[in-house]
């Protein structure tokens, strides 16, 4: 999300909507106005006025882009925080877990873990509403307020059978851009910058000085923007202008109303002009992630590792409407230094079924990076080093989504008072092995891709008249996939028992040593790190050799 906050202060004159049709759009108000009347007054069911209209206004809205949205005056603090980074509330992620509330992260510093509140905590009443599976979804609403106020939570501690109660304090909680720095290897700085909210460059800059304090003679950076969906467009320049000279051009934007054209400059002395930089990307770097690493691919400032971004080229810019509601719409595409639009969909020519489909590479424009590499638009920015994805194996996807990773680390910190550094930390065989012992009795059933073939083949086998020719060789096959699975907590051992190590560390340590735990296993990161202690490689990659 690329978003310029603005205010319904800009009056569209004529020139503005030369060319509109003015009738035609008096017409169609006076004719949907006509029609929610009509509804309202005689349909045979009783019509709530307000769900009907938004459901008119989602689906006007929806047919032009996913990110042009009305929100309604009840919606304001979501996008409050969205914005921000900031609620009131205590500071803890709840999700249900086998049908119960259930306490899966805490902010480290806040309300919820200064009161005592760990991991794996039960929620069953909040100012003594008893929880239920049907009011589960309410549970956010419950917990945040206004910062000052209390809210008594009484919860069911696992192995323990304790029931506790807590009488915790709301307060203002910032989500952090910056979840993470340090240092990754001797003189390799490591930040990750997880939402362009406010401040996020101030806060980049202070990362990078803080880690320039502790070892000065630091000879790279890594910026870690995977997963990072954006945010302010303007802390999109501010991050950039961390490494970037002042005066230096990141992003334009052009959209339908000329007086809001406008180009991003950066405004400050860097903080670091000359530090050799990686940028870390994937599929889900979007918008504000796209333009740093846009401007710092094409002013060969760092390189690009990971997986291609997600390619959102688009501005949204928020307007006041009536009754204290907003309206945040598409307004504009924003353009890189080389004069690329990265948007990969093109939202005005649906297909005829709706669906909106990709630039097609044949329709791709080349541009050139300021030592004239050659990179190109419509889709994205391409890493100049790939490192291909690895998903998932089924089983591994199984017991996270199943909660039973989440589970055992609940266990594992019971017996376990203490694990050590979370860099350091390691399950032993015998550990992994008390896992699978656990896991016994515990339902993680998944299907294979090899599974789901054999499924599509049996049923065109009985849609020719081929099954009773090839039964008992589907029947074997299946019993022998059935026997295979069983030791696919042995075969897949690696992956999962990365990810039981993250998960325990991060019941001791929050978030910091999920992360810390990552660095052993995370091949974007590794991949950087032998850019970063190879020079020769790493110049090569900025020439486009």
């Amino acid at each position: 999300m690329v978003t310029l906050i603005g205010v319904a202060t800009i009056f569209i004159g004529t020139s503005a909507v030369a060319g509109a049709d003015l009738f035609e759009v008096g017409k169609n108000i006076d004719i949907f106005t006509s029609v929610y009347k009509e509804l309202n007054t005689f349909y045979v069911d009783e019509v709530d006025p307000n769900k009907l209209m938004r459901t008119g206004i989602d689906a006007m809205l929806e047919s032009l882009d996913p990110y042009t949205n009305y929100i309604s005056e009840a919606e304001l603090e979501g996008y409050k925080f969205q914005i921000t980074g900031n609620y009131g509330g205590i500071g803890a992620s709840i999700r249900p877990i086998h049908k119960q509330a259930t306490v899966v992260e805490l902010y480290p510093g806040f309300a919820a873990e200064k009161a005592g509140l760990k991991p794996g905590d039960v929620l069953i009443e909040i100012d003594g509403k008893k929880l239920t599976e049907e009011n589960n979804e309410s549970i956010s609403e419950l917990l945040r307020g206004s910062p000052g106020t209390s809210v008594q939570v009484k919860i069911k501690r696992p192995y323990t059978d304790e029931e506790l109660s807590f009488s915790i304090m709301r307060e203002d909680i910032d989500v952090k851009n910056v979840p993470y720095y340090g240092f990754v290897e001797d003189g390799i700085g490591y930040i990750i910058l997880a939402q362009f909210t406010e401040d996020a460059g101030l806060h980049v800059g202070n990362a990078l000085k803080d880690l320039r304090a502790q070892n000065p003679n630091m000879r790279g950076l890594i910026l870690d923007l995977r997963g990072n969906p954006g945010g302010l467009l303007r802390e999109a320049v501010n991050v950039s202008n961390v490494f970037i000279e002042k005066n230096q051009e990141i992003c334009s934007t052009l959209g339908k109303v000329k007086e809001w054209d406008k180009t991003f400059k950066t405004l400050n002395n860097p903080v670091d002009a000359e530090i050799q930089l990686v940028v870390l990307t994937n599929n889900s770097s979007a918008s504000a992630s796209e333009i740093v690493a846009g401007a710092v691919q094409d002013l060969d400032r760092g390189v690009i590792v990971g997986q291609k971004s997600y390619g959102k080229g688009l501005v949204q810019t928020t307007r006041d409407i009536s009754f204290n509601t907003k309206l945040k719409l598409t307004t504009a595409k924003y353009y890189i230094p080389s004069g690329r639009c990265i948007q990969a969909l093109d939202y005005s020519h649906r297909n005829p079924d709706g669906s909106v489909g990709k630039v097609p590479d044949s329709l791709k424009t080349a541009f050139q990076t300021k030592n004239g590499r050659t990179v190109y638009d419509g889709g994205g920015i391409d890493p100049d080093m790939l490192v291909t994805p690895e998903e998932y194996k089924d089983i591994t996807a199984s017991l996270i989504t199943k909660s039973l990773i989440f589970l055992y680390a609940v266990k594992y910190q019971h017996e376990h008072p203490e694990i050590g550094d979370a860099k350091n930390f390691k399950l032993t065989d015998a550990e992994y092995d008390a896992f699978v012992n656990w896991l016994a009795d515990k339902e993680y059933n998944y299907t294979t891709n090899t599974e789901r073939t054999l499924e599509a083949l049996e049923a065109n086998a009985k849609d020719d008249a081929y099954f009773s020719t090839i039964k008992h060789d589907i029947d074997h096959l299946r019993e022998t996939i059935s026997n295979d699975k069983k030791n696919d907590l042995y075969k897949y051992k690696e992956e999962i028992r990365a990810e039981l190590e993250m998960e325990i560390a991060s019941h001791y340590y929050n978030e910091k040593g999920r992360i810390e735990v990552s660095f052993g296993y995370d091949p974007d990161l590794k991949q950087a790190i032998e850019i970063l202690q190879n020079t020769s490689t790493y110049n090569k990659l900025l020439q486009g050799q």
